[in-house]
Formats: structure tokens, C-alpha cells, sequence
């Protein structure tokens, strides 16, 4: 019998990772990429010693005690982890482990293409183009916002943060955030802090969301706090789409109060509010902030560089629960 750990590989990851996968374990992979409910996770991981999970599977209390025994480790492919309940977790004995850092610059790129194609109306002229509405240039034609010399609002200002303002002072916008505990002089690089998020809001021309889903920032982007904007604001969302309080947002969307957002993510996706789909003034994207090839390998391969260091005994590196 083989000695090495047999691993529940629970969605089609990139071909690389699932050589290396193959390669070090005993690897049970998903060919048809059909996502595991509750108890077809349970199921599936029978005899597992581990499972490289994703932000789709959702271990909640009831679907970590479905495991079977054998199961010691949860390493997901993914920075957030609010799918899992660490609580649950580490009562059960369980090991879970996180990908950050591989994934910020491909986040960040994502978050500055939002912001841009949200100030400039590009999802407007982009179908202009393809259903050939054009009619040609004018000068008072799809005015959008300048950029530069805006305000940018970040809500949350850890790794993905600081690269999106890193990227934003390049087209001269004046960075203000909130964090939960200030940046070192060195860090903020003059950005300005807010000790409260709902301080920060009337200072955001654009506000870009960075923070993580909690009990406390679920629905943070409401009625009220839309009120503190700047009147036109451009919202952009990275983050998870469970911060944005939809049916508040659209409506502000509908009535100008916000002059337009960018959405990369979306509260229980990929069923979408549908009332984002007829708004013009919207540049939505289907979750592709770490989507490029090389971003995505990183993250499976940090995810086993964690699954190696638990299985040889040491403490792995990215350690959540």
C-alpha cells in the first residue's frame, strides 16, 4: 500500500497543480468540475487524509461533521476563508490552512480595471460597438470621470490594498483608507487613515472594497452608508460580494446617487441580482480576480506547500485554524 496521504481535490484546478497533486499523493480529482454539496463532499472524501477545498465548498458546522475521520486537514485554494467555520474546525481537531499573497497583484490589476472601465463608461461603448449603435464621435458623447486627482477610498488596506493603492498614486489619485490597525509612516506612504470605515466615506470619490466578509462588514455597503459618499461616487468590489447590500446599491445606481460600480464579486454567486444586469452604468465581471494562469498555479501550489509541511509534521506556513 502506498504511504503517501490520500488527497480529496474538490473542483478542476490548473493542470500543474494537479500533476503536483498527482505526483505527491494519492490524488482524487474533480474531471468534470462539478462542485461538491455538503454530503457529496462528505461522500467523496471517504479514506481522505486531506482535502484541498475552494471558496465554492461550503464547510459550515454541519459539513465539517459529516467528515469522515480520516480527514485532518482543510488547505483551501483561496485568501478568503469565510466559507469554512474555523470554529467548527478547530473543534473537530482540524488543521485549515489559507493562499495569500500569491493572488495580490492579479486581485489588484482586476481592481484598477473596475475603476477605470466604471469611471469611463466602457461597458456603455462596448455595446454601442457591438450592436452597432455607434454613430460616431461628439464632443459631449459618454462623458465619463477623470481619475486623476480623485480621492480613492480603501476599505481594508492589507496586501490587496496597498497594491491597488500602490497601482492608483501612478494615475495621481489621492489615497484616504481604513484598516483596522494604522500603517507604519513607511506603508501609508502618504495615504491618509480613517479610524473609522464610516469616516472614511465622505472622503471617497471612489471607494474600493478590500476587507474581508465578517458578521460585521456583511452588508456594509448600504442605504446609509451610500448616503455618506460623495454624491456621484464610482463604487468598485473585489472583495466579497456579501459587503454590498445589492437591492441599496442598485438603487443608487438607478437614481445617480452612485455614478457608477465596478463588480468583480457578488452576494450568492454566481446567482446574481438581477437587477445589475439592466443598469448601463455598471462594469461587471464574473469573479476573475485571481484569474490568470500563472495567479491560479501559485495558489495551488501554495496550498500544497502547506498540505506537504502538515503531512511531514511541520507547522504550515499559511496555518488559519
Amino acid at each position: 500500500m502506498s504511504s503517501k496521504p490520500s488527497l480529496l481535490v474538490t473542483r478542476k484546478l490548473p493542470e500543474a497543480v494537479e500533476a503536483r497533486a498527482s505526483r505527491d499523493y494519492r490524488a482524487r480529482l474533480n474531471p468534470t468540475d462539478d462542485p461538491l454539496d455538503g454530503g457529496g463532499l462528505a461522500r467523496a472524501a471517504a479514506g481522505a487524509d486531506g482535502v484541498l477545498c475552494t471558496t465554492t465548498d461550503r464547510l459550515d458546522a454541519a459539513a465539517i461533521a459529516k467528515l469522515p475521520e480520516t480527514v485532518r486537514v482543510l488547505a483551501t485554494f483561496s485568501v478568503g476563508f469565510e466559507h469554512i467555520d474555523l470554529k467548527a474546525a478547530r473543534a473537530r481537531g482540524l488543521v485549515v490552512t489559507n493562499t495569500p499573497d500569491v493572488l495580490t497583484d492579479a486581485t489588484a490589476d482586476v481592481a484598477m480595471l473596475l475603476m477605470l472601465a466604471a469611471a469611463r463608461r466602457a461597458s456603455e461603448g462596448e455595446q454601442l460597438i457591438r450592436t452597432d449603435g455607434w454613430t460616431g464621435w461628439a464632443p459631449t458623447h459618454m462623458l465619463g470621470t477623470h481619475v486623476s486627482g480623485k480621492r480613492l477610498g480603501i476599505l481594508g488596506m492589507g496586501r490587496i490594498g496597498r497594491a491597488v493603492a500602490h497601482r492608483a498614486r501612478a494615475f495621481g489619485m489621492v489615497i484616504h483608507y481604513h484598516n483596522r490597525q494604522q500603517l507604519a509612516p513607511e506603508a501609508e506612504q502618504g495615504a491618509i487613515f480613517h479610524e473609522t470605515p464610516e469616516s472614511l466615506l465622505p472622503s471617497a470619490d471612489i471607494l474600493s472594497i478590500h476587507c474581508p466578509l465578517t458578521p460585521d462588514t456583511r452588508h456594509f455597503v448600504d442605504a446609509r452608508r451610500i448616503e455618506l459618499l460623495p454624491l456621484g461616487a464610482i463604487v468598485v468590489n473585489t472583495a466579497r460580494g456579501g459587503i454590498v447590500k445589492d437591492d441599496d446599491l442598485i438603487a443608487a445606481l438607478r437614481s445617480g446617487r452612485i455614478a457608477s460600480a465596478g463588480l468583480d464579486v457578488f452576494d450568492g454567486e454566481p446567482r446574481i441580482n438581477p437587477g445589475y444586469r439592466g443598469l448601463p452604468n455598471t462594469f461587471l465581471l464574473p469573479h476573475l480576480g485571481s484569474a490568470t494562469r500563472e495567479t491560479r498555479e501559485a495558489m495551488g501550489f501554495r496550498a500544497l506547500d502547506n498540505l506537504d509541511a502538515f503531512f511531514a509534521g511541520r507547522h504550515p506556513r499559511d496555518r488559519i485554524a
